[in-house]
């Protein structure tokens, strides 16, 4: 699978993939079908505008041609809070989940932090309970530093978010081990 970061052109595969995302997880995400479903797809295709210094972006994995996973990464503009960047919108189609997927999204995101100059943190929310997600980030090297309760209503009632945080320097410590480790394995 490829990875590469999202531009205009793949705006509406990404609609398509995070409408499927909002429908079949809701409870993972803050956002729904109901509020983003009507979005026009210049919304979309803001979010993954090309220009070096947006305030966000978003990476994908591919198979073949078809956009199988997601992952965003959302940059501060105020001036106390411009070292830090948000891990959002992360999702990995059912048929394409179990290969890995998910940990090279995770680490282009945060490859991508480390390439913008003044980043130090990436942080996140991670739905309380959702295991496999949160074990995948602390695979990655993120740590749980809160829960939030009742930091989302949903349909089903309210649900608590787990923080975590991760120091853009020892991501880049964890991706060479990661990468170690996985060349090991080939070899």
């Amino acid at each position: 699978m490829n990875i590469e970061r999202l531009r205009p052109v793949h705006a509406s595969a990404y609609r398509a993939l995070m409408l499927e995302a909002y429908a079949r997880d809701p409870d993972a995400f803050t956002a729904s079908v109901d509020e983003r479903g009507p979005l026009p797809l210049s919304w979309w295709e803001a979010r993954v505008c090309e220009d070096p210094r947006a305030r966000e972006l978003v990476v994908g994995g591919f198979e073949g041609e078809r956009l199988v996973g997601v992952a965003g990464l959302s940059f501060e503009s105020r001036p106390k809070l411009r070292h830090k960047a948000t891990l959002f919108g992360m999702y990995v189609h059912a048929n394409a989940r179990k290969r890995g997927l998910g940990r090279r999204l995770v680490h282009a995101t945060l490859d991508s932090a480390r390439d913008r100059s003044g980043i130090k943190v990436v942080q996140l929310t991670v739905t309380e309970g959702n295991r496999p997600a949160q074990a995948l980030y602390e695979d990655c090297g993120f740590v749980a530093f809160g829960i939030e309760p009742l930091a989302v209503a949903s349909g089903a009632g309210y649900a608590g978010k787990v923080h975590m945080w991760i120091a853009v320097e020892r991501a880049s410590h964890a991706s060479m081990a990661i990468a170690s480790r996985e060349d090991t394995q080939r070899g």
